[in-house]
């Protein structure tokens, strides 16, 4: 596994400001099981949502018994059109101040025109339609409420086209975009938005991927430091990038790049809004 320096979080600070309720889809196991212990341990409650309502007990009942926080689980197939409505409508009576989206699916390591369509449709599905839906419902939410945070799942094959994984490739980098838009249009409503991009991880659904094979130190992150990282940098960066690549690309520079093209996206949009109002000014004779 691949080590990284954890940053510190202030709890106390951050309850205050993406609590008192989170809400997790993809919470069963791994990264998600991560991120819903690690927001327990800061106070937060939590609804957590995924389609093994076994493992979603399970895991609620030992953060209720170690934390003290209040759980609620939801046993939704996230593949499906309602699944965003599903957990929008379980949480309507919540103060919700944090919405983390771990769930997704991808391509089983195949060309594209090999693969079957109706398990790429399965791809869009979750990784694009359900998180749009999600991101719209609760973004509106948060707006709403004037102050919160969203944490988007992504992976290093957001970063550009990934042969034998395109359908993966493509829906990860919608939501990369999407979740990068969104920090600049929700950061003046007060509201959050991180991209978390990272490579592979230890988790459950990775190790049965790889059929008991050893996988070499340095070759995959722990999803506890992964989910660490991405919740320190809420309201730090529109995304944490940890190396691609077994750390074969700078995440400085990739982050960089990245932050650059957006701020000048946010100037091109603050000058057109701007000459918008002059225009409709002088056509309204003011």
């Amino acid at each position: 596994m691949r080590d990284v320096d954890l940053p510190d979080i202030d709890a106390a600070a951050f309850a205050a400001k993406y609590g008192p309720w989170a809400v997790i889809a993809g919470a069963s196991d791994g990264t998600g099981a991560d991120f819903a212990e690690q927001l327990a341990e800061m106070g937060l409650n939590l609804l957590l949502a995924a389609r093994r309502g076994d493992l979603l007990d399970e895991l609620a009942g030992r953060l209720r018994a170690e934390h003290g926080v209040e759980t609620r689980t939801l046993v939704v197939d996230l593949m499906r059109p309602d699944a965003a409505d599903r957990m929008l409508e379980a949480s309507a009576d919540l103060d919700v101040g944090l919405y983390v989206s771990n769930a997704g699916v991808g391509d089983q390591g195949v060309p594209f025109i090999d693969a079957d369509l109706d398990a790429a449709k399965r791809v869009i599905a979750l990784n694009v339609e359900t998180l749009t839906a999600a991101l719209h419902g609760f973004g509106r939410r948060l707006r709403d409420r004037g102050r919160g945070g969203i944490v988007v799942m992504s992976s290093s094959a957001a970063l550009g086209g990934r042969p034998y994984f395109a359908m993966y490739s493509a829906t990860k980098g919608y939501g990369l975009l999407l979740a990068e838009s969104l920090w600049a249009e929700l950061r003046p409503e007060g509201v959050d938005v991180v991209a978390v991009v990272s490579q592979a991880m230890t988790t459950p659904t990775m190790l049965r991927g790889r059929a008991g094979q050893t996988i070499p130190d340095g070759y995959a992150y722990r999803p506890a430091d992964v989910a660490r990282a991405g919740l320190a940098s809420l309201g730090v960066s529109p995304l944490f990038v940890f190396g691609d690549q077994a750390g074969k690309d700078v995440p400085e520079q990739i982050l960089d790049d990245r932050l650059r093209r957006l701020r000048m996206g946010e100037e091109w949009v603050e000058r057109y809004r701007e000459a918008q109002a002059r225009a409709a000014g002088e056509a309204a004779g003011v």
